[in-house]
């Protein structure tokens, strides 16, 4: 067995290797670049605009979070964005902080800062591609994705019906395999592992309760995902948002010095723990922009599955939740994990370096600590089993997505079955090596995505000028809806309607 994981791990080590090297790094960023190039800069030249009508629409507008009927297999933007939040929020924002800063110091969270900016049009894109190339399956729900939009979308450019087709298939693969990485057993392996230094709490009884919970809500299918995540999310993001922000409240004196200490290690004023400048800069780069996609998966092409069964009519609707969704996730969230951590005193703010023998989630708990007492590893504990629970829920999806794609609808059902016995091998499997498997998934399921995005980018852009000219412009002009006749003329009626 032992000579069968570390082959594993040499062969992982191989390909993460190179789907996390230079270039794919410049491909996730100069994707958002480019989409923001091209949208006009759209998530700051219209912030008011996309803040109103998703955060500010949750309590002025009943369209936005109102239920859909027992029939209708749709659910609503604010459904969409609670089950995406679920999938993003998770141990990424708590232990994959706290690893940017071990591995990049205090420089990576600058980086985080760069890929969620930019990321914010990266998903902002993907969601207005998934809404405008979706489908209705047999079940009459909707089927949106990536691979829609390679398939239907690049596909129906001249010469790339294959490389379409291909491309929608190699992305499906990664999604089914990055649901059991990212999604299902680094998820609960970190649960069980805090559950256990915390409460005393065997593995083997954390998985198996974990199991049986995620079977009761995943078998049931997407409605039911959404309607525990929309509660459950709301629920423990404020939580936790409340908690680290008493403590950055409480340690006010630091935040000019842990700013300082971010900006610096970013630009290598000065070595990162004592090592060379250079090696510094290129760590706090790494780490903050893998830590960066990993917590908010923008450019990964996952989310997009679930923001394409919303019943929004307007791809463009839906693309600012994607917005707010990386805007929620890393620049509220991860920044302030990252505040807690570096203002609590276990981080030395001249020289980047950790004072603490702690890892992972353990420096955050640590962090917390400070502040609370014992009760701050129990907070940390809790939080972890809410976020990565969450997670799991909204990754089910993803993968299930991915499978049906493959395999047909029917056989979401299998897909579902063994997607909950792993829990419990995740709860007791090695957590490098789960960590290790999830970013090298994460990182070939954004290769086929980001290139869908890139030859889809002058779509995009059409559809964003469209959107503009006759919502915010007031101009009267046939609206672009979707790449299917049928449905454009359907969603026409129903918004005059």
């Amino acid at each position: 067995m032992d000579g069968f994981v570390s082959t594993v791990e040499r062969v992982n080590g191989a390909v993460n290797g190179f789907v996390w090297g230079l270039p794919m790094l410049i491909l996730l960023v100069g994707t958002g670049i480019l989409m923001t190039i091209l949208t006009k800069v759209f998530q700051v030249s219209h912030f008011k605009h996309w803040v109103r009508n998703t955060i500010g629409g949750i309590f002025k507008d009943k369209h936005v979070t109102a239920h859909t009927g027992k029939e209708d297999t749709q659910i609503s933007q604010f459904q969409s964005l609670c089950t995406a939040l679920a999938a993003t929020i998770g141990t990424g924002n708590i232990a994959g902080v706290a690893a940017a800063i071990l591995s990049g110091g205090p420089g990576a969270i600058f980086w985080m800062w760069i890929v969620a900016f930019f990321g914010m049009m990266t998903n902002f894109s993907e969601n207005v591609l998934g809404i405008f190339y979706r489908r209705r399956n047999e079940r009459n729900e909707w089927c949106g994705g990536a691979m829609y939009y390679l398939k239907y979308g690049l596909g129906e450019k001249k010469g790339c019906a294959q490389i379409g087709a291909f491309l929608a298939i190699m992305f499906s693969t990664f999604c089914v395999l990055a649901s059991f990485g990212i999604g299902n057993m680094s998820q609960i392996n970190s649960i069980a592992a805090n559950m256990n230094s915390a409460f005393g709490i065997p593995s083997f009884v954390t998985g198996f309760i974990l199991m049986v919970l995620a079977g009761l809500v995943i078998v049931g299918g997407l409605k039911r995902i959404a309607s525990v995540t929309e509660r459950l999310v709301p629920f423990m993001a404020v939580i936790y948002v409340v908690g680290a922000l008493i403590i950055v409240i409480l340690n006010a004196d630091k935040i000019g010095p842990v700013f300082v200490s971010i900006i610096k290690g970013a630009f290598g004023m000065k070595a990162v723990g004592g090592g060379i400048v250079g090696s510094g800069v290129a760590y706090a780069v790494q780490w903050g922009m893998k830590r960066g996609v990993f917590s908010n998966e923008a450019g990964l092409g996952s989310s997009v599955m679930v923001h394409s069964s919303s019943n929004v009519r307007e791809p463009v609707v839906q693309g600012m939740w994607g917005i707010f969704e990386v805007f929620a996730d890393t620049i509220i969230v991860c920044t302030l994990t990252a505040f807690a951590v570096l203002s609590s005193g276990i981080v030395d703010l001249d020289t980047g370096a950790v004072l603490s023998d702690q890892v992972s989630t353990a420096l955050v708990a640590e962090a917390f600590s400070t502040v609370y007492g014992r009760a701050g590893s129990a907070f940390i504990a809790i939080a972890i089993l809410f976020f990565a629970f969450s997670t799991v829920l909204g990754w089910s999806q993803y993968g299930s997505k991915g499978f049906e794609y493959l395999f047909g609808t029917k056989s979401t059902r299998l897909f579902k079955i063994v997607f909950v016995a792993f829990i419990i091998i995740g709860a007791t499997m090695d957590l490098t090596l789960a960590w290790d498997l999830s970013d090298t998934f994460n990182g070939l399921m954004a290769i086929p995505n980001l290139i869908g995005v890139i030859t889809l980018s002058g779509t995009v852009m059409k559809i964003t000028k469209n959107y503009v000219d006759r919502k915010i412009k007031g101009k009267d002009i046939k609206p672009m809806l979707s790449a299917v006749d049928e449905i454009q003329e359907l969603h026409e009626k129903e918004i005059v309607a």
